[in-house]
């Protein structure tokens, strides 16, 4: 295979490198939770060859329920195999430490080999959602100059072929589950050539491993850098916030394709030799509910979309079923709304527990851990280590607010697993930081207690008579009332007030759109609220716009509210109808 790379030419730099784990730090300690590798730190050594050399290779690694009503166990010592064997591929077609390794399929054993291997062979993993229009692969597949795609036939040919000749990078198409289309490598039969012995790259800890995309408000997506060091704050966090320990069964309903399918659907939770059930399939309520009694979940880590759909079913969808077995029940993507945590608590044996974190920390940073009372509606308490902030911008820089005041949500610079860079945007990533603080984005409070309430992204806050109104609390408010399934809440200009708030909700069954009903959840805000707060008006949608990974796209019902630029929208799963 001709490699037109230049003769050592080096994997491109990433700025900003944190030190973690030092001593004196607030991290010294934690890197017991991992072995590291002859002085070196990579991450499938953490998840899967240091375990079967401590003699537990028999303990199943990964429990896989297809769609199709299949099953598959893979142990630890075949998991570990199995990654050797993708790594000596990749190595059999030329590729090198630092390449970039992408993967474009749907939940499937295939998936933990391509990710896991890739990661062995101390080279580049980049995850992508399987549902993304062929324009978002293209457009992550030139930001992330990839040299391997890991896909299936199927989606090979509606998605990448049409312009493959145009991706220069691109060497090497691996496709899974059938015959290979011209010019790309059928997955299993190569795997079954390649030997299962690899010896694992010693990647230093600051060594690039995991890109992940999250959207932009505007222009291209962002390639976030995480490296192999991340592994330690995975291990710790899966601990700490999720309660992870051996031989725990554990199910993330998060598809592989989004940082939380990666770093707690897979990493964590295998650094921790958990039991992890991975289903095929899409959310369907019955076969999650019965998931949870016949594989014997104890933690379950889910998403508010999801949750939400259970409490729209009601308590009596739930109460054919057995959830005994559940020890633990977070939930992540974005804020859960008081009533959800209260309802939930009612109708399993505790209630969801929110956190907090985002594609740029690599890690939960804010959270209700186990054990810890929960306050419905907020996203908990930092982690131990995380050391966290409400700031404001003054004329004399960055201020702490006090409690119950709303500024940006901050944190020292300083776990293991930040981001090290935007692939190809330095500028863009410096932006992200000042006065020693990672700024976040998030606008929050903190109450007496210590305890952390997401107000909204600084971009959706709304300034209405001089009053500044988060949408969590605005929507929060309108899912009180019996109707009202989902909400999203917007500013709109106004002459007189300099902007008014506009909500849209879906129905719960049974309700349908009128006026009377309209002016009724208007009413109920108001009263919830007060005037100034409420909505002015509410608009019924068959669907709200949703990433996939389920959080509801505020910005982009604002920019066709007003007629404004909708930015980067190849997240998008549903739409308004």
């Amino acid at each position: 295979m001709q490699d037109d790379r230049k003769t050592g030419e080096e994997a491109p730099r990433v700025g900003g490198v944190f030190a973690a784990g030092g001593e004196g730090s607030r991290w010294a300690g934690t890197e017991k939770l991992v072995s590291g590798l002859n002085g070196g730190l990579n991450i499938t050594h953490e998840a899967a060859d240091r375990h079967v050399a401590a003699g537990y290779g028999a303990q199943t690694a990964i429990r896989w329920l297809g769609k199709d009503g299949s099953r598959r166990e893979l142990s630890y010592a075949e998991l570990a195999a199995v990654s050797s064997k993708f790594a000596n591929l990749l190595r059999q077609h030329g590729m090198r430490q630092g390449d970039s390794v992408f993967s474009l399929m749907g939940r499937v054993p295939e998936l933990y080999a391509c990710a896991l291997g890739t990661l062995k062979a101390g080279m580049v993993y980049t995850p992508l959602f399987a549902a993304f229009g062929p324009e978002p692969v293209r457009t992550r597949l030139e930001i992330g100059e990839a040299r391997v795609l890991v896909t299936t036939a199927a989606l090979y040919r509606r998605k990448i072929a049409p312009f493959r000749d145009q991706l220069p990078s691109l060497k090497l198409v691996l496709v899974t589950g059938g015959e290979a289309p011209e010019g790309c490598v059928a997955l299993e039969p190569a795997l079954e050539r390649a030997g299962d012995q690899f010896e694992t790259v010693r990647t230093g800890a600051e060594d690039p491993a995991l890109v992940h995309f999250t959207s932009g408000t505007t222009g291209k997506p962002k390639g976030v850098v995480h490296v192999h060091g991340a592994v330690v704050y995975h291990a710790y966090s899966g601990r700490i916030a999720l309660g992870l320990e051996p031989g725990a069964v554990y199910w993330c309903t998060a598809d592989p394709g989004w940082v939380t399918g990666t770093s707690y659907g897979i990493i964590a939770p295998l650094v921790n030799r958990v039991t992890m059930i991975v289903d095929e399939a899409e959310f369907d309520l019955e076969r999650w509910y019965g998931i949870i009694g016949r594989e014997r979940v104890e933690i379950w880590y889910s998403a508010p979309t999801a949750i939400r759909l259970m409490m729209r079913a009601g308590a009596d969808a739930a109460a054919a079923f057995d959830f005994s077995s559940l020890t633990f029940l977070a939930s992540v993507g974005e804020p859960l709304n008081p009533e959800a945590v209260e309802w939930s608590g009612k109708v399993f044996p505790q209630p969801f527990h929110d956190n907090w974190w985002q594609t740029e920390t690599g890690g939960i940073m804010i959270a209700n851990l186990p054990g810890m009372e929960v306050k419905p509606g907020s996203m908990g308490k930092p982690l131990p280590g995380i050391v966290a902030a409400i700031l404001r911008e003054d004329s004399g820089g960055l201020t702490e607010c006090g409690a119950g005041e709303t500024g940006e949500l901050a944190l020292r610079p300083d776990w293991p697993s930040v981001m090290r860079g935007y692939l190809h945007e330095e500028e863009r990533f410096a932006k992200c930081f000042a006065g020693g603080w990672y700024l976040s984005g998030d606008l929050a409070t903190r109450d007496a207690d210590g305890y952390y309430w997401f107000v909204g992204r600084k971009d959706d806050l709304i300034k209405t008579s001089g009053h500044l109104i988060g949408p969590f609390e605005v929507e929060s408010a309108l899912i009180e009332h019996p109707g009202v399934a989902e909400a999203a809440v917007i500013g709109v200009p106004d002459a007189t007030a300099g902007e008014i708030v506009k909500a849209y909700i879906t129905l719960n069954p049974g309700y349908a759109p009128s006026d009377a009903l309209e002016r009724e959840v208007r009413g109920h805000a108001r009263k919830r609220l007060g005037a100034a707060v409420a909505p002015r008006s509410v608009l019924f949608r068959n669907t709200l716009p949703k990433t996939r990974s389920g959080k509801i796209m505020r910005r982009l019902l604002k920019a066709r509210e007003l007629g404004l630029p909708e930015g980067d929208i190849s997240t998008l799963e549903s739409d308004e109808t």
